[in-house]
Order: structure tokens, then sequence, then C-alpha cells
């Protein structure tokens, strides 16, 4: 697929697209790129939607910028959907950090799916057991001084794709992310997601509203998925998740799948997927 351009709340995003129709937006995650999407996005456009994935802020070749709060995101996807035509037919599909997109913008999608983290206010009752805090470890790295120099070190990224996703082949999609991150400039774009969500980086309050959509979760309906062998976030502190989630969700756990579930079950997780967007 051609990597294109746009630009959108101030940043020049670079994104995958394919088909036409109504917008599917794909946001991904850490340490990922847009084309950890590559299995959906055909689906996605036989089934009559124009599936873009942006490289999300920071990430190469979309442009390094200021400001990685949780509401920077939730804007961004909100001028994606103004600047791609988005219609109150689009529907949004975001993982890990493409989640908090979807939780913050379920008003303005038809339908919205998240993978592999749920919503804030669940994570952060359930986050601070001792298993998960040794799989967290890296959360409290990149709040430090010696974060960029540990990231880029040779093995780190490969060993957390491996320790997330247990079995996974994850070759292609580490040469895109060393494309992606490659860069000083990038790396640490990427990691000041991290010290914004703990406060490391003072929040720059030019998206207060969209910190508390962010913060505060859906408003309508979603579609949650999560590996079994998940060993970013357990799945057993996800087991209850339907219990935050609106009205007419859903929640289901994918057996065989960890972190990176679209990649390793693609075709169940499709299945799940486009079910839901109906």
């Amino acid at each position: 697929m051609e990597i294109r351009n746009i630009h959108a709340n101030g940043v020049e995003f670079a994104y995958l697209a394919l088909g036409d129709g109504p917008l599917a937006l794909c946001m991904h995650g850490f340490p990922d790129t847009a084309h950890t999407w590559r299995h959906l996005m055909p689906e996605l456009a036989e089934r009559g939607y124009r599936a873009v994935a942006p490289f999300m802020r920071g990430y190469a070749p979309t442009e390094v910028t200021e400001g990685y709060e949780l509401g920077a995101l939730v804007a961004d996807a909100n001028a994606l959907h103004e600047e791609l035509g988005g219609d109150e037919n689009a529907v949004i599909i975001g993982h890990d950090w493409g989640t908090y997109p979807v939780y913050g913008t379920t008003e303005r999608f038809r339908r919205s799916v998240a993978l592999a983290v749920p919503p804030t206010k669940w994570l952060l009752g359930t986050f601070f057991t001792y298993e998960q805090l040794k799989r967290s470890f890296y959360i409290f790295l990149f709040q430090t001084a010696l974060a960029e120099t540990a990231a880029s070190a040779p093995g780190f990224l490969d060993g957390l794709w491996k320790d997330w996703s247990p079995g996974h082949d994850a070759t292609e999609d580490l040469a895109f992310l060393k494309q992606s991150l490659g860069e000083p400039a990038n790396l640490a774009a990427a990691i000041g997601y991290y010290r914004a969500m703990l406060g490391t980086t003072p929040p720059s309050g030019r998206y207060a509203a969209e910190q508390a959509a962010a913060t505060e979760g859906p408003v309508r309906p979603v579609l949650y998925l999560h590996g079994a062998q998940d060993g970013c976030l357990g799945a057993d502190l996800v087991a209850d998740v339907a219990s935050v989630l609106p009205e007419g969700s859903r929640a289901e756990i994918v057996e065989g799948a960890g972190h990176f579930l679209h990649l390793e079950k693609p075709r169940e997780v499709n299945a799940r997927i486009l079910d839901w967007l109906g």
C-alpha cells in the first residue's frame, strides 16, 4: 500500500489507505506501525470501507511534534475523521495506544473496536498487582533519563514483542518498526506517550475536553478483544471489563493469541471485527 500524507490537528500524518466507501480509521500502538493493519485493511476494503491506517504522531514518516497526552491522540482521531471525509457511517479500530482515540471518540463513529488495552478507569483498578507491575517495567523505565538508551539497545524492542506475543514471529513487523523508530527523535516521541501518561511531562493544556473523554471512556458500545496469552497486560485483569463498557458492548478473549492478537490470529480477529461492524 502506498504511503500518503495529510495535515490534521496541526500534524503532517503519513497513512496507508485501501478501498472506497465510509471511513474505517485504524490506529496502531507501541511498539508498532500502521503496517500492523495489513491483514484487516483488505477485508475492510472488500466490505466497502475506505480503510485508513495513520502512523501515529511521532512515528515516522508522520512528523515529530509536541504533546503526547491522551487528549492529543483523541484530537488527532477527530481531525483525521474530518480531513479524510468521515461521516456518520465511519468506524474506528484501535490497538494498544490506539484504543485511547477509540474510547474518546465513540460518539463520532458508528462502530468502535478496541484491542488489548481496556478503558483507563478499568485499568487503574487492576494494574497494581505484583505480576502486572513486573510486566510493566518498561513504563517506569520510560520515565527516566535512561529510557532512550535502553529502548535503542539491540534486542530491547524485539524482546517486548517476544514477551508480549509468545511464539509469534515478529520479523516483518520489527523491520517496519525499525524504519519508523530508527531515528532518535522518533524513538523519543514514542517514549513521550508514556511520560505524558504518568505526568513526567506536564500536559499541554490544549486538549482538556479530549483528555476527559479519553479518561472517562466510551459513551457508545464498543467491541473489546484481548489475547488470552497477552504478556503485556494479563488477560486475567480484563476478565470483567464488560462491566465498565456501555450497554450493548461486547468483551471477548481470543484464545491462542497474545498482545498483537490481530497479527497472530488475523482470520479469527478479523471475523469478530467485521461481524461487529455489521
